[in-house]
């Protein structure tokens, strides 16, 4: 060691040396922090620390572990040096440590080597010969570390030119000589260095001094090395040689003469150029020395161009294709590479065309004619990206580009297309587009505007570029193949739209070319995609055009290759066909033949301005049109009757068969389009009804099914439209064209068959044409008139042919088929209306074939919803409708086969509605008519109703409104048929042998009983919705009440109607058929005002039998869906018992209630539980109250057990019920009375503990009886939900109340603690809610924020806040809880007292005023603070120290005795109450009561202040700052020494880990602060950093505070250092950090030389030892900084000039 250890000497060495040791931790934070120390130790003795670090350095990285550390310190410490402090010596000392630690590895840019690095430029700013000279000497060929010499040259360079750029002369000429012999793996090193050089002498030379010139050595070095470079390291297979020498030499050819880089050039282009073979992030390092080459070598001021323009060729065909790679990777992941290259490549042919204007132009051209993909698309974006930059030089030249453009026309590739468009459009801007070139460029954007959105494969495949024969053509080898792949249809359909619209609005010229060629573009189907834009700009010109109209007709006659009129015509009708297109088609096409009504008939112009506006409108809003289903049929229908008016307005026979003509001939433009080729059939057809030429409807009906394509539904369905519409004209063509095809499908049966064992496809062409048939002969029978169908019918009927189409198997087939027979029948209905009626032959048979068609099984269910399957339904339902509404009569065995079959479909889902509305409809429909032909009687037929009517209840009930109103409706409709039966009494459509053989027997045989409708189960299902929100289901569901009452009267009475009062029944019907009359007329009445008029209606028409079945049924009315439909089943239950509640047995009430709490039970919503509530509280007040109450706690009970009550959806019932009979005023206190009897009896515990069993609590996790639980939970509800009433009853017994749930709360709180808290919660629910009875909100508050915690201290301070709510709001009661409370310590169970120690602990506190009563409390708990309980001794204790302050004095000396005994306590718990509760007491303690014990205690709270419970250690430091109070007089000197005791452990903990430990200790220390008599202290802890928990503050607080201690408190430095050493042991890691800090941060204010020789070297002992002892990270990082500020000490300044001996140098470094 330099110094001793004792006196003012340090080790600082030693210190320094641990420091350095420490750098090669492996905690961050303890190299971090051992790398500041060192930094702060550099700043005042920088050779120390270089000294140290050298010594450890010797053994190099295999000694020392973080070697980028310890030279980042050596650094940092050589840049600390002053100049005039700067040993050369020493500099060149660690230059060589650098130096050689660098040239023992072979490793490159590792951290400890760029550290190196470091450490050697921070010697070259000192001293910039001697570095570069420590480097020169290993500046050799045979050097493995001569690459980080250069690379240390190179950061030189870049970070402190104006000292290198001197020295570059000597600095090549060390490099020159050994550059030959330099491997290729280290090249890129030296190139680089290269490159660094030159651009610090292009600083040099700018900045610092402009006008200076490099003399003739060091252009001569340059000149040699980049000759070197070029032809030797150039010529590298090294890839990274090359690259790297390629970026240097574009630095050095502005370095180099004119002479040399003109001779160069031959060379170094093609070896720029070379690199071009690679990727994308090296063609960026080539351009931009290229870019810079071609500035120099063209541009120079110097002379002329240092190459002609057929030098450049070869640079220019490189930089073409470098066009498309970077142009391909734009928008990935190398965006911003590819942008810079891309900008680089364009200032390069910027750069050329500046020079060679003319000749560039040719050479681009020239690359275009090749159509080799990768060369033309970079001269397009070329000539794109220059045209507007070279315009005038490029003028005279521009036939040439625009002959070029179009040789290009038929390029392929996307890439080239997007370049050559955006190239027109450049082209156009200036006027470069005329005559017959122009329209050939204007079609191609069109072209190009209708791409599809999926290229053909043959477009998507991108071309491998073409290779050229050159030998200077350098992507002849390339390893990869440069595709243009990443442009998509859509982004080059997208430009073209945009230019061609551009070219149309801002560009007058182009108007001569695009009018009327742009009319050309509409017909080709290849242009289809482009109509939109097309039609677009069209309007544009015509709007410019629009006073000149004549002048378009002419010009459109002049030319005749512009397409006719009714081309035009035929061709933008069918286009029409999409609503909803892209780019709003129909709204551009009808914009379009707007403005070309000119070119038409006269006739059609006004017709056109007054009906397109209106066909605009329609489709103006295409979200509105995705709401609706039907647009597209209602389109097509408006667009065909678009074309029928037209047609009718034209008046022009032979302009109709041209357009006709035109429609034919445009057939193939659809080939691949069925929605627009099934509108063109439809269109021909209605062209075809106004054609009166037979011979040319028969021809064109051949034409329309040969061009049809039946296997596409579509398709077929426009065909048969098609032939429907010239039916209507030419029934007879049709229909031979219709047996011509029937005769040539004759085959297809026998084919199909054979199918089976062959080929599928056959049985599809079979379907397709059995279903086209089917539809053609439907359709023609719709359109044709109606005279004239029946006897082709019965001959249609009458052949195989149905039979046939049974055998279809496709869903469009045979939804095809079902349409036909559907439509055949409607065709017989139709004749009917006209008066030309027929029997439909065969219909049953029809029947059979729909239902078979429909594709339903026995097994399969209902909710199938698959659209095609439902529309095959939807159709069947509507010809099963359709048949079975026409003669002859269905028979049973058809009957019941059809009911099966569709009874079901109810269950349908509503989407897809515009399939499942009709759906359901024709199935009401078809019930009805069922419901009319079936049964021979009355009676049968209510049993039919009844069956049919019980299915759909549960649409009636139904939550979807739509549901609703389809339920009432099919049975409102089918009770209208019924009662239609009825009042005729007989079956309406019976045979006459039947009617006759009924009409002699009585009514009674023919009608249907009373009992028979079920009229109490069929009133409760209807009633609710008669309150629906649905108008229409209302009036439905009054009407369907009405109709049944209405027949119920008419009908011959049964047993249970004896007695029915039927004056009184009539004139309630007529009340209710009143209230009918108003819903239908709609009048403005109060809704619930009508309701309660049915329901009264109903209360009256209703017998005994019927009532209570409604009353028993009444579950599913009151769940309803519907909440007015709901409340209103509950008003009618009500107005039942109000009214009728006395005709009630006991079985009938008791099943009632328990149908109402069934009701309760599926019901969420409060407010419905609360009407049905109110229906039981009212059945109890008019029945037996006691049956609905045992009811309701049995039915409590069992959900107790049975259920997770908290988590039922909408809450737990049966609260609500105890709600409802709380709030009663009659059932209140009957109620209440009810369960407090349940209440008074003891609970039965399983394993309770009993008196003097010291065993845990074991408490069973549930009571026996179940209603005990019940009763709990109704007691809560009762004081939540009694309002007024049930507050009055609770007042009067407030007291007796609150003591009872207090005690109650050990039961629970047992209960908890084994691990059953549901208890417990539902207890502190029930406190609750008495708070909220009584009006207590602070208690309320209190409950809502801490009844779910269900530990001691929690629960206690719920009872003590509830304690003093109570004082506050009902002081009076205070002594009668108190007294009860009191007598509950000496109860049995242990848990019990345990509860009332609690309570009683917290209630005593506001005792105040009775002295008697608090005597009795005080002496129950003294007797009690040794119980065996530790919960009853901790209580017992908070009771004592809470007893009010007016009286506490009293009792002050027996309390503390109390609590010092305590503090002692074998339970951690007890002792933690005992010092929490001397903060209590110690506030209104006078000093004589705690004179005796001030020294003992306070000896026993330090003893507490080490616990490892933090509670504990925050309670002992808090109540000793409390104490310290008391320490006056003979006592202060005493206590003196407990203070000066404490304070080290007070600052250790501090920063303790716990937060609540840290804050009692900032409060002792303040309180204590005035025992310590140190000045300027108080002001400290009104500093931050005092109450900030950052360790970084906690260790300032610490400096500053031993500064004040060092200087007021230097006898006691001692003490605490001692104290502190002590805490090196402690058990908390962040303790041991604490007391590392504070020992040494006194150490280092302290001058006191005895202290320092005392304590010095023993705690660098133990801080070098911890170093390397302890496995805390923030123990050592906290040594480390320690040290740090031991050796930062300004008692001791000798180590500053400190050096590290010699031999202990040797020492440590061997």
């Amino acid at each position: 060691m330099a110094a001793s250890s004792s006196g003012s000497s340090i080790p600082a060495p030693e210190a320094v040396q641990v420091l350095v040791s420490l750098l090669a931790d492996e905690s961050t934070i303890v190299r971090e922090a051992s790398m500041a120390s060192l930094k702060d130790v550099a700043a005042l003795n920088p050779l120390l620390v270089l000294d140290c670090c050298s010594a450890v350095s010797k053994g190099g990285r295999r000694r020392f572990g973080n070697m980028a550390g310890l030279f980042q310190v050596m650094a940092f410490g050589v840049s600390a040096l002053d100049k005039q402090h700067v040993d050369a010596s020493f500099m060149a000392k660690l230059a060589k440590i650098a130096t050689a630690e660098m040239i023992s590895s072979k490793e490159l840019n590792a951290d400890w080597q760029r550290a190196a690095s470091a450490l050697l430029v921070s010697i070259g700013s000192h001293l910039p010969d001697l570095m570069v000279e420590e480097i020169f000497v290993h500046l050799s060929g045979s050097s493995s570390a001569l690459p980080a010499m250069i690379q240390i040259l190179a950061d030189f360079a870049s970070s402190d030119a104006p000292q290198f750029v001197p020295r570059l002369k000597a600095v090549l000429s060390r490099v020159l000589p050994i550059l030959g012999n330099v491997k290729d793996a280290h090249r890129p090193v030296f190139a680089n260095a290269f490159k660094c050089w030159c651009q610090a002498t292009w600083q040099f030379n700018t900045e610092y001094q402009p006008h200076s010139t490099l003399d003739e050595d060091v252009m001569s070095f340059l000149n040699s090395a980049f000759e070197l470079l070029l032809r030797v390291w150039a010529a590298s297979r090294d890839l990274k040689v090359r690259i790297s020498t390629v970026e240097a030499l574009g630095q050095m050819v502005g370095l180099i003469t004119r002479a040399q880089l003109k001779a160069a050039l031959p060379r170094l282009v093609p070896t720029i150029l070379e690199l071009y073979k690679k990727d994308q992030d090296i063609a960026f390092v080539a351009t931009r020395s290229l870019h810079n080459l071609l500035n120099v070598s063209l541009l120079s001021e110097s002379g002329p161009p240092m190459l002609d323009f057929e030098e450049l060729t070869v640079i220019l065909s490189t930089l073409l294709p470098v066009v498309c790679i970077t142009n391909d990777n734009k928008e990935h992941s190398k965006f911003s590479v590819g942008l810079k290259t891309y900008n680089e490549v364009q200032h390069c042919f910027l750069t050329v065309g500046t020079v060679y204007p003319e000749d560039l132009f040719v050479f681009l051209l020239n690359k275009c004619r090749l159509k080799e993909e990768p060369l033309t698309f970079g001269a397009l974006c070329v000539l794109k990206h220059l045209l507007p930059r070279l315009s005038e030089s490029w003028h005279s030249k521009m036939p040439l580009l625009v002959d070029v453009v179009k040789l290009l026309l038929d390029e392929q590739s996307l890439g080239v297309r997007k370049a050559l468009s955006e190239l027109i459009v450049v082209m156009a801007s200036h006027c470069y587009l005329v005559g017959p070139s122009g329209e050939l460029f204007v079609e191609y954007l069109v072209r190009h505007c209708a791409l599809p959105d999926q290229e053909k494969k043959n477009l998507e495949t991108s071309k491998e570029m073409s290779r050229s024969s050159s030998s200077y053509y350098p992507f002849a080898y390339r390893r990869f193949e440069v595709k243009i792949g990443t442009v998509s249809s859509a982004e080059l359909r997208s430009i073209c739209s945009k230019g061609l619209l551009l070219l149309t609005i801002t560009i007058p010229e182009m108007e001569h070319i695009l009018w009327p060629f742009l009319l050309k573009m509409i017909i080709p189907w290849a242009y289809t995609g482009a109509v939109a834009t097309v039609c677009r700009c069209i309007s544009e010109l015509c709007r410019h055009r629009s006073s000149n109209s004549s002048m378009m007709l002419t010009e459109c006659r002049a030319r005749s290759d512009i397409p006719s009129p009714e081309e035009l015509f035929a061709r933008l009708v069918v286009l029409l066909h999409n609503p909803l297109a892209k780019e709003q088609l129909p709204t551009q096409i009808l914009t379009v033949l707007y403005y070309l009504a000119p070119i038409f008939p006269k006739n059609i112009g006004l017709f056109w301005q007054d009906e397109i506006p209106k066909m605009k409108a329609y489709v103006s809003d295409a979200e509105d049109l995705k709401q609706d289903p039907s647009c597209q049929e209602t389109w097509d229908d408006m667009i065909i009757n678009f074309l029928a008016e037209s047609l009718d307005v034209m008046q022009d026979a032979d302009w109709v068969i041209s357009l006709g003509n035109c429609f034919a001939e445009q057939f193939e433009l659809y080939l691949s389009d069925d929605e627009h080729s099934a509108l063109l059939h439809r269109c021909l057809g209605m062209l075809l009804q106004k054609v009166d030429d037979r011979v040319y409807v028969r021809d064109k009906i051949d034409l329309v099914y040969k061009k049809a394509n039946i296997a596409v539904p579509t398709n077929r369905l426009g065909l048969a439209k098609a032939m429907g519409l010239v039916a209507a004209s030419h029934l007879d063509t049709v229909l031979e064209k219709l047996k011509e095809i029937r005769d040539t499908a004759g085959q297809s049966f026998f084919q199909r068959f054979l199918s089976l064992f062959s080929d599928k496809a056959r049985v599809e062409d079979s379907d397709d044409i059995h279903a086209a048939l089917a539809l053609m002969y439907g359709y023609a029978a719709r359109y044709a008139p109606s005279t004239v169908i029946e006897a082709r019918i019965d001959a249609l009927v009458g052949t195989n042919m149905l039979s046939q189409l049974l055998h279809v198997r496709h869903p469009i087939a045979k939804q095809a088929v079902i349409t036909a027979i559907d439509l055949l029948g409607r065709a017989v209905i139709n004749a009917a209306e006209t008066g030309a009626s027929f029997p439909l032959k065969r219909r049953d048979q029809l029947l059979d074939y729909i239902l078979t068609l429909m594709g339903h099984d026995d097994d399969d269910g209902f909710t199938d919803s698959s659209f095609e399957l439902l529309r095959t339904q939807a159709l069947a339902l509507s010809a099963c409708t359709t048949l079975v509404s026409v003669e002859p009569k269905l028979t049973m065995e058809t009957r019941n086969y059809v009911m099966k079959a569709t009874l079901g479909f109810f269950a349908l889902p509503n989407e897809p509605s515009e399939v499942v509305n009709p759906l359901i409809d024709n199935l009401i429909t078809l019930l009805c008519t069922i419901l009319l032909t079936s049964g021979e009687d009355g009676r049968s037929r209510a049993e039919q109703l009844l069956q049919i009517s019980r299915q759909i209840d549960q649409y009636v009930s139904s939550s979807v409104d739509y549901q609703r109103k389809r339920g009432c409706l099919a049975v409102h409709e089918m009770l209208v048929k019924f009662r239609m039966l009825c009042a005729s009494g007989h079956i309406k459509h019976a045979d006459r042998n039947l009617h006759a053989n009924i009409s002699n027997l009585p009514t009674v045989f023919v009608l249907p009983s009373r009992d028979g409708l079920a009229l109490g189960e069929r009133v409760i299902v209807y009633l609710p919705r008669c309150a629906d929100t649905n108008s229409e289901v209302r009036k439905l569901s009054a009407q369907i009440l009405d109709l049944f009452f209405s027949i119920s009267l008419s009908l011959p009475r049964g047993n249970s109607s004896s007695g029915l009062d039927v004056e009184l029944s009539y004139r309630s019907l007529s009340s209710l058929e009143d209230v009918i009359a108003i819903l239908r007329s709609d009048a403005s009445i109060d809704q619930s005002e009508v309701f309660k008029r049915v329901v009264s209606s109903v209360c009256t028409l209703l017998t005994r039998d019927e009532l209570v079945a409604a009353l028993h049924g009444c579950t599913t009315a009151i769940c309803d869906k519907i909440k007015q439909s709901a409340e209103g089943s509950i008003q009618a239950v009500i107005e039942f018992v109000m009214k009728r509640g006395n005709e009630l047995n006991e079985f009938d009430i008791s099943r009632t209630t328990q149908s109402l709490l069934s009701a309760v039970a599926h019901v969420t919503a409060k407010y419905l539980r609360q009407e049905i509530l109110s229906a039981i509280s009212v059945l109890a007040e008019n029945t037996s109250s006691k049956i609905v109450f045992n009811e309701v706690l049995a039915t409590a009970g069992r959900d107790i057990v049975t259920k997770d009550i908290s988590r039922l959806r909408g809450g737990w019932p049966m609260q609500d019920a105890f709600y409802a009979f709380s709030q009663h005023a009659v059932l209140s206190f009957l109620f209440l009375e009810h369960v407090l009897s349940v209440l008074k009896q003891a609970p039965i515990l399983r394993n309770t503990s009993e008196k003097g069993d010291n065993s845990s609590h074991n408490i069973a996790s549930r009571v026996e009886d179940d209603i005990l639980q019940a009763a709990i939970f109704a007691l809560t509800a009762f004081f939540r939900g009694g309002g007024k009433i049930g507050k009055k009853s609770v007042e009067k017994n407030y007291a007796s109340v609150l003591a009872a749930l207090t005690l109650q709360l050990g039961t629970c709180h047992g209960l908890a603690s084994s691990g059953q808290s549901e208890p417990l919660r539902a207890l502190l629910i029930a406190f609750q809610a008495f708070c909220e009875c009584v009006g207590d909100l602070e208690m309320g508050k209190i409950l809502a924020r801490d009844g779910e915690h269900s530990n001691n201290e929690k629960w206690v301070s719920l009872i003590g806040d509830i304690a003093a709510s109570i004082f506050i709001k009902r002081p009076k009661e205070i002594p009668a809880i108190c007294l009860i409370l009191s007598k509950s310590l000496d109860q049995h169970l242990r848990f019990q007292r345990e509860a009332a120690a609690a309570a009683l602990s917290e209630f005593i506190r506001y005792s105040d005023g009775f002295d008697s009563l608090l005597e009795q409390m005080a002496e129950a708990l003294c007797r009690h603070v040794s119980d065996e309980s530790a919960t009853v001794r901790r209580f017992c204790l908070k009771g004592l120290v809470q007893i009010p302050s007016i009286h506490i004095n009293q009792y002050t000396a027996q309390v503390l005795g109390v609590i010092l005994a305590l503090l002692e306590d074998l339970d951690e718990s007890v002792q933690l109450t005992a010092a929490s509760c001397v903060l209590m007491v110690l506030e209104s303690s006078s000093n004589e009561a705690v004179e005796p014990i001030l020294l003992i205690l306070s000896v026993r709270l330090r003893n507490l202040q080490v616990s490892t419970n933090s509670k504990m250690r925050a309670s002992a430091f808090a109540a000793f700052g409390a104490l310290s109070t008391f320490a006056v007089g003979a006592n202060r000197e005493p206590f003196l020494e407990q203070v000066h005791a404490t304070v080290p452990r007070l600052v250790l903990h501090l920063h303790d880990d716990d937060i609540g430990v840290r804050q009692a200790c900032r409060n002792t220390m303040k309180q204590i602060a005035s025992f310590l008599d140190v000045e300027g202290i108080f002001a400290l802890f009104n500093i931050h950093y005092f109450s900030s928990d950052h360790r970084s503050d906690y260790e300032d607080f610490v400096r500053e505070l031993t500064r004040h201690f060092s200087q007021h408190l230097a006898p006691r430095i001692d003490t605490y250092i001692g104290a502190a050493i002590q805490a090196f042991d402690a058990p908390w890691p962040i303790i041991q950090a604490n007391a590392i800090y504070f020992s040494s941060s006194l150490l280092s204010q302290t001058d006191d030389q005895r202290i320092l020789a005392l304590y010095y070297s023993q705690i660098f002992g133990i801080l070098v030892g911890k170093m390397s002892q302890s496995a805390d990270a923030s123990v050592r990082a906290t040594c480390s900084s320690a040290l740090g500020m031991l050796l930062k000490s300004p008692n001791s300044l000798m180590w500053r000039c400190a050096r590290l001996d010699r031999g202990d140098s040797s020492r440590r470094g061997s």
